[in-house]
């Protein structure tokens, strides 16, 4: 593995060196690295900061796309995109949040989610933050987003900082709507699930989401994509008992 030049940034990623590319490391769902080069088009501090931010969000966003390509599952690139700009307009109506945290946690959240990685301790996100030149107590703070996120493992609790509320967020709202309704069935194609399990999901999870949302903009953005969820419902219990009748 091509030994990489680290950087070092902090929390407002104020000081950067330019670099060529990084070496990155994915872990797949066994556990094994897979190393690979990240284009890396950092410029040197002399540079506006938001510049520079531009460029590490750049960076991670060519890292999921690496760390996800294949995926089919409704967990992949595509997803981890709409969360981040999702994640972004929720934080413009949030001045206390740090962006860079909101911003780099919404591109990370799934890579090290159990149901793709095995990894331990988020090793794909602090690895491509440790290579990138974070900081230790920004990284930590990311991961502590990240991990504040899940459904699954969260439940009802509340992320306790306000770019994990932002975050997970982000993520819920991905979930419900037009995208959520495609999202369920392709995870539920790829599993094996019959079309009535999948609905199933909807009254178990998504449409318990609108009411959990943390933030005002996003209780906001939930209303109308939980509108088509119910009609799609009604729509897809109205066809379905049609069909059983013929």
């Amino acid at each position: 593995m091509k030994k990489h030049q680290k950087k070092q940034y902090s929390t407002e990623l104020d000081e950067v060196e330019s670099v060529r590319s990084v070496s990155h490391v994915r872990y797949d769902v066994h556990g094994e690295p897979t190393y690979f080069e990240v284009p890396n088009s950092m410029v040197t501090m002399t540079e506006k900061d938001d510049t520079d931010k531009s460029n590490i969000i750049d960076s991670a966003s060519e890292y999921i796309k690496v760390l996800f390509a294949g995926n089919s599952d409704g967990h992949g690139f595509d997803h981890s995109m709409r969360v981040y700009r999702n994640a972004m307009m929720i934080a413009e109506a949030v001045p206390a949040a740090d962006r860079t945290i909101v911003a780099l946690g919404a591109l990370l959240h799934d890579a090290d989610d159990h149901k793709l990685f095995q990894t331990e301790d988020n090793a794909n996100a602090r690895h491509f933050l440790e290579a990138e030149g974070i900081n230790t107590e920004t990284t930590d703070r990311i991961v502590e987003a990240i991990n504040s996120v899940s459904f699954s493992r969260n439940g009802d609790r509340r992320p306790e900082s306000i770019e994990g509320q932002i975050i997970q967020d982000a993520d819920r709202l991905d979930a419900i709507g037009a995208i959520g309704i495609a999202r369920t069935f392709a995870f539920g194609g790829k599993h094996k699930r019959s079309l009535e399990s999948s609905v199933e999901h909807f009254h178990e999870k998504l449409l318990l989401l609108k009411d959990r949302m943390n933030t005002d903009k996003a209780k906001e953005l939930a209303e109308d994509r939980h509108a088509f969820m119910e009609a799609f419902l009604k729509e897809w219990q109205r066809e379905a008992q049609g069909s059983k009748s013929v």
